[in-house]
């Protein structure tokens, strides 16, 4: 069977955007790399949205931006501005196509659909598959989200919802999000923070029929694209080896108290590749200490008290838009940090500690 230099498990996005940052930088032109992904096509299948605070390889792949934002709970809507780190919503059909366009330029670039198709035994291997153990005591985000189509100019395309708490709680935290891509056309996701120990919250049609018809008032409309999913907020096993390397999610680059992965993937893989030629003794890339801790905390109220978790999000928005967004991109210094965590209701959060 044949060798390969590298190996990366996974072709999705953190896969791919790895593969893509070595190819673009040149560092395949003399080392071979097997993407072992078992997808037979690739299609939209998920929408990928960040706040702009670092640059990326895939501007051309963004489908929409936004400047504006709302975040609202029963009676109350703060209408906010993000006009130094706008938010983007990238299209991963078109994210896809970029990228296996040019990988498919290198023939030292080969996929498979199982690792025991190859020899893997001397390659260095990167892993996009988190290794995740089921326990009840875990919070997963997770998620349903349709992109429809009115018949009407309907929605205003300036501006996006990033939270709605004006929805049905079921002792967990629940929020809708919408992103107008048009006046006419939207994605709308329900989406739950919870332990996700049965099936009850995932009868996502009926909520999502419900808040369009009779929350957004919205009747003449038709579907036209689905996407389902749940995100770990706890940190997968890591498997440290000398010839290997987690990526995305199984990495750690899923921040916790949001689920914001996309741009952390762009980081790690620019990482990567700036480190590739002493790749095994390369320092640990990993989402700063101080935003692991401070998630601990946040993620423990959110499980204590759901209840509270509404108000607390609308609180923390009640500080500069610019500081929130660079709190929950991973950008903030230490006087910023402080301005957020002032928002908070001190005792909670203070019993949150020994969780």
């Amino acid at each position: 069977m044949k060798e390969f230099d590298y190996i990366i498990i996974g072709g999705g996005c953190a896969g791919l955007s790895l593969a893509y940052e070595l190819e673009i930088n040149e560092k395949l032109k003399d080392k071979t790399l097997a993407i072992i992904e078992p997808r037979t096509e690739y299609k939209k299948d998920k929408t990928w949205s960040f706040w702009k605070v670092a640059t990326h390889n895939f501007d051309d792949c963004i489908k929409k931006s936004w400047k504006n934002f709302t975040i609202n709970i029963p009676k109350k809507t703060n209408h906010l501005e993000c006009l130094s780190y706008p938010y983007q919503s990238v299209d991963s059909g078109l994210f896809y196509e970029k990228i296996n366009n040019k990988l498919k330029e290198n023939k030292n670039i080969s996929f498979f659909k199982d690792i025991s198709e190859i020899n893997s035994k001397n390659s260095f291997i990167f892993n996009s598959v988190p290794s995740i153990k089921r326990d009840h005591r875990n919070l997963w985000q997770h998620f349903c989200g349709v992109e429809i189509e009115s018949q009407n100019n309907f929605f205003d395309d300036e501006i996006f919802n990033l939270m709605d708490f004006d929805c049905d709680q079921r002792g967990s935290v629940h929020f809708f999000y919408t992103l107008p891509y048009s006046k006419n056309t939207a994605l709308i996701e329900t989406t739950w923070l919870s332990r996700m120990s049965d099936g009850s919250q995932k009868d996502y049609d009926s909520q999502i029929k419900n808040y369009i018809e009779n929350h957004l008032k919205l009747k003449n409309y038709k579907i036209i694209y689905k996407e389902e999913g749940a995100i770990p907020l706890f940190y997968p096993t890591y498997e440290k080896g000398g010839n290997k390397i987690n990526i995305g999610t199984a990495g750690g680059m899923t921040r916790l108290s949001t689920g914001y992965t996309f741009l952390n993937i762009q980081e790690h893989s620019k990482y990567i590749c700036k480190n590739i030629e002493n790749i095994s003794n390369a320092k640990k890339f990993e989402i700063d200490k101080k935003y692991q801790f401070l998630d601990h905390i946040f993620l423990g109220v959110l499980d204590k008290n759901p209840e509270m978790m509404p108000e607390i999000f609308f609180k923390m928005f009640k500080s500069s838009p610019k500081t929130v967004i660079k709190f929950l991109s991973n950008k903030s210094n230490f006087l910023e940090d402080l301005s957020i965590i002032l928002k908070m209701p001190k005792i909670t959060f203070i019993k949150a500690l020994f969780y």
